[in-house]
């Protein structure tokens, strides 16, 4: 062959080459986003397990494990308001293949605490799984069976009741401050290590009231040990379906809720995020996903990513403006 023939064919083959690297790279980006996940997954729950964040945590893992052939492994990293579990995963790679299960709380600790990590620019917002009311609950022998009874009641002699606060800073506790700040009362606030405690000396009568999640106190209500004025949420609870919402106790647009999201690390694949979005939104449907769940007082929700972080900028602003009008602090 030529020198010419031999141009020409390098030309060609040149040509053909080119078009046969880029066919590859166009056909095989769609191949690629399918093995995910191609190994375990590691969730970090920011919370000790047992309680609902890992019960929902798991009950999605498992589901996850099923659809997509790969292990979704539980990892319950707790302390300090959720914010150790929380910077786990906002230090780890991007990828996919570490992500958190956490309630509202991750986006409320940095409104009332110092964290080594900014909520909204180190993390992905992956999926809002859901939201659970809150309800106000009372001591059993408290002569009140409504809101307004119970308002009435505690300004009549604000120094004989009080607050119990299973948390200082947690979606419970900043309720109880925007009902105290629309009904013009206050009562002293008992705070505690946790709900198991404040629930006790409710129930014992050593203390008022308490707002907390439905799924904390749903057995007690349903026992008579605790007596429920209201639900935090538009529409009724179906596991409380004789107790008002706030808007028909005269407190209208008074909604609250704890809700329970996926984040991963800032910057995190879009092709990962499609694949978890489907399959998160599917879990969300799906009675072996949510029976358990909704059955604890959980409105199952499976949003995609653009919503929850849109979700999420709304509640951040919410919030932000009730600790600031509540003037509530928290010491480092």
């Amino acid at each position: 062959m030529g020198y010419r023939g031999s141009k020409a064919f390098a030309i060609v083959a040149g040509f053909v080459f080119c078009q046969m690297f880029a066919f590859a790279i166009t056909s095989g980006a769609p191949a690629l986003a399918q093995q995910y996940p191609a190994r375990a997954v590691r969730v970090v729950v920011a919370a000790p397990p047992g309680g609902l964040t890992d019960i929902i945590a798991r009950s999605v893992s498992q589901y996850l494990h099923e659809k997509l052939g790969q292990p979704f492994v539980v990892e319950n990293i707790s302390g300090a308001n959720s914010a150790i579990g929380a910077t786990t995963v906002a230090r780890a790679a991007p990828d996919g293949y570490t992500l958190l299960v956490n309630p509202s709380l991750l986006i409320i600790t940095p409104l009332l605490v110092k964290v080594p990590y900014d909520v909204v620019l180190d993390f992905t917002p992956v999926s809002n799984l859901g939201t659970v009311p809150l309800t106000v609950a009372t001591q059993p022998n408290l002569q009140a069976s409504t809101l307004q009874d119970f308002i009435k009641t505690v300004k009549s002699k604000p120094e004989e009741h009080s607050w119990a606060i299973e948390s200082i800073g947690a979606v419970g506790h900043l309720t109880v401050e925007r009902l105290q700040i629309e009904s013009d009362f206050k009562l002293v606030q008992v705070p505690y290590r946790g709900t198991a405690p404040a629930l006790l000396d409710v129930m014992a009568g050593r203390v008022s009231a308490i707002i907390t999640p439905v799924p904390n106190v749903l057995q007690q209500i349903q026992a008579g040990a605790l007596k429920a004025l209201a639900v935090t949420t538009k529409e009724r609870v179906t596991t409380l379906p004789n107790v008002p919402t706030m808007e028909e106790s005269g407190f209208p647009g008074f909604e609250i809720s704890s809700w329970y999201g996926v984040w991963g690390p800032a910057n995190m694949p879009a092709e990962v995020l499609t694949i978890l979005n489907r399959e998160l939104g599917a879990a969300m449907k799906t009675p072996q996903v949510t029976s358990r769940l909704v059955a604890q007082g959980l409105l199952p929700v499976g949003s995609n990513a653009a919503d929850f972080k849109q979700f999420i900028a709304s509640e951040i602003q919410k919030f932000d403006k009730l600790i600031k009008t509540a003037d509530i602090r928290i010491a480092n």
